[in-house]
């Protein structure tokens, strides 16, 4: 039996010590006023990361795009992670890099990226991938999507369970993503998730503040 086959019902639920906390994805346009969203979303001091997903950009682009929203995390003591590009994460000098099951090697991108770097991976449904990326030094696995999304519409459906089995026997952090919003969030936060990965529900909003603060009791 592999990892994927275990039974998830033994794992009960985690005491949680400390709230989870949102990890912000841009929405793919991120230009003009996109900066004075970025900080409002910031302001209630609810998300610890913000991750850059912008696609079918150049790098040199991506650059100019980035780099003011990057000041706005670094002004508020905020992880700024980039998606996919070890690259562009290493010419930003970023916080970190997010990885799907495609983008390559995480000891590689250790390797360029140094010791420092908050390395994630995606993980989908399966156990045995996020054990797989625990093992070669990731910080963080992403689990999802939970939930129907436009954001990136993924044919995986995992159960909040396998972020109770995570937690009960490793230390590295989860990440729930998929769809999540205040009305659906708090089963995740109750099976084990650390961190709440948010899109439309945040950016979709006419004040992306109000929208984060819609979070704070889910996430308790």
């Amino acid at each position: 039996m592999n990892a994927d086959e275990a039974d998830l019902s033994i794992f009960p639920p985690p005491e949680r010590i400390e709230p989870a906390k949102l990890y912000l994805i841009s929405p793919q346009d991120v230009a003009g006023a996109f900066g004075d969203r970025l900080k409002a979303a910031l302001e209630p001091g609810l998300a610890s990361a913000f991750q850059l997903r912008v696609k079918d950009v150049g790098e040199h682009e991506l650059t100019r795009l980035a780099e003011p929203l990057q000041r706005i995390c670094a002004d508020a003591d905020i992880a700024f992670i980039v998606n996919d590009s070890v690259s562009l994460a290493k010419r930003l000098g970023a916080d970190g890099v997010h990885l799907g099951q495609g983008d390559g090697d995480i000891r590689d991108a250790r390797a360029v990226l140094g010791p420092t770097a908050q390395i994630g991976r995606t993980c989908h449904d399966s156990r045995h991938l996020a054990m797989e990326a625990g093992e070669e030094g990731a910080d963080y696995v992403a689990f999802g999507a939970f939930y129907p999304t436009t954001t990136k519409p993924s044919d995986y459906r995992p159960e909040p369970p396998i972020l109770s089995w995570w937690s009960a026997l490793f230390e590295i952090p989860c990440v729930a993503i998929g769809g999540i919003t205040p009305d659906n969030g708090r089963p995740l936060v109750e099976a084990g998730a650390d961190f709440l990965a948010v899109c439309q529900a945040v950016w979709s909003a006419e004040d992306p503040a109000v929208a984060v603060r819609a979070f704070e009791k889910v996430l308790a």
